[in-house]
């Protein structure tokens, strides 16, 4: 791959972290001194994350999460003139995707992983029920043909629309997606234990599905909201028309910035009239510093940088 583009890289896998404290300290370290950006997430039940650097450090990224064990990484990789993240962010939580239920163990009870090659035949089966696993802003910026918003506002959440909405549906074909595969291993995993007989799951998730179907046999419609500075992708893996909100991190259309509500670097029709004016003042503060540090040449996180202005 081309030197001038970044390589971005998410992966997961679920796997039992022993001494969690010693590997976080070990992993983060690493990616420091590779100059690696993203977000990391660790738990005692294995490892999720999204992050980028060139092509040469994130094969080191890789080496070192191999050399510890982690030999199902599911990596997804992708690629971007820009750094498409301002820092590291290496975290230990509960849980790598959060649930909250003890009726899950993704690492030995989930799903039928279906190929992106596969997908398209089993959710146009008529007796599929197609479902999103993925929150409603991502699920208005695109979807499948014919799929179900559970309309939650996070993954949580998930689990409460199975148990209102999906009581008669145990003995039904169920077809599920997320961005990179993650949260279809929890939700399916907690679907099992609560009875659902064949649940499958586009295996690598949209990302896998976008960079290998092409758009004219494809069911995916819109784009793809993904957690990084390009915000959404399409086929092909190539950035969307999407932007973020500074003020709410909620997804942009180019009609929403035509609106008399939306003000650059400080609101969108989501979230104006609910920004204090505290936020207001800090998001104004930082605006200015960005164009400062551009005018004089200075560094700035919220710059846009590719691999000869970092390296």
């Amino acid at each position: 791959m081309n030197n001038l583009l970044f390589t971005i890289i998410t992966f997961y896998q679920f796997k039992k972290i022993t001494n969690i404290i010693k590997f976080h300290t070990a992993l983060k370290d690493m990616c420091k001194f590779n100059k690696i950006r993203g977000t990391i997430i660790l738990a005692e039940e294995g490892i999720n994350g999204t992050v980028a650097g060139t092509s040469s450090e994130i094969k080191l990224l890789e080496s070192f999460l191999i050399n510890k064990g982690f030999d199902n990484l599911q990596p997804k990789y992708s690629y971007y003139k820009y750094m498409p993240f301002f820092r590291l962010k290496v975290r230990m939580k509960k849980e790598i995707v959060t649930l909250r239920s003890n009726k899950t163990d993704p690492q030995n009870t989930k799903g039928n992983h279906i190929n992106s090659q596969d997908w398209d035949d089993l959710i146009k089966n008529e007796k599929t029920v197609l479902i999103d696993v993925r929150n409603n802003f991502e699920y208005k910026v695109g979807t499948f043909k014919g799929s179900i918003n559970p309309n939650t506002e996070n993954f949580t959440e998930f689990k409460k629309f199975i148990n209102k909405n999906l009581k008669d549906f145990k003995n039904k074909k169920i077809a599920l997606f997320c961005t990179g595969g993650i949260r279809c291993e929890k939700a399916s995993s907690y679907m099992i234990n609560k009875g659902f007989m064949d649940v499958n799951q586009l295996k690598g998730g949209v990302i896998d599905y976008l960079s290998k179907i092409p758009k004219k046999n494809s069911s995916w419609t819109g784009e793809c909201f993904v957690f990084d500075n390009r915000v959404t992708v399409i086929h092909k893996l190539k950035q969307g028309t999407y932007e973020l909100c500074h003020a709410c991190r909620n997804p942009i259309s180019k009609k929403d910035k035509s609106s008399s509500k939306y003000v650059k670097g400080i609101s969108c029709p989501d979230c104006f009239g609910k920004i204090s004016a505290k936020k207001k003042k800090a998001l104004n503060e930082r605006n200015k510093q960005i164009q400062i540090s551009k005018s004089k040449g200075l560094y700035n996180p919220y710059l846009k940088y590719t691999p000869s202005d970092l390296y």
